[in-house]
């Protein structure tokens, strides 16, 4: 077995596309994967898994139907599993860090053109 460290920085310079996911490693049935946001995303919830949102870069406004959050860089948010969400890049490129079960669609329970089915792995 081979242990590997990640650097975030390296990470997210090593791929220029936003809201396409990359799987940079794996807990258990989790995986942590690293994004980046520009602009806004899609309206959706995930009906069994819960998701936490870590900004390294940037700012981000999470939508939800109670208010929206602003998530500034060394900060996360968990959304609850069924809470309707809608992240938001703010001021340009935001980095994230999600951390989620493998079995989370990005798009939750819509199909949209930033569906990603299958993610890339970093490395």
């Amino acid at each position: 077995m081979t242990i590997d460290k990640v650097n975030l920085a390296h990470a997210f310079a090593s791929f220029g596309d936003h809201w396409n996911p990359r799987v940079a490693g794996d807990i258990n049935d989790f995986q942590v994967k690293l994004v980046k946001l520009d602009g806004k995303f899609d309206w959706h919830h995930h009906e069994r898994e819960d998701e936490l949102f870590l900004v390294v870069a940037g700012r981000m406004k999470m939508g939800l139907r109670t208010g929206d959050v602003i998530v500034e860089a060394g900060e996360f948010i968990i959304i609850p599993h069924g809470v309707e969400h809608c992240p938001e890049a703010l001021d340009g490129e935001c980095h994230v860090l999600l951390l989620e079960p493998n079995t989370v669609l990005n798009t939750g329970n819509v199909e949209t053109d930033k569906t990603r089915a299958t993610l890339e792995r970093l490395g």
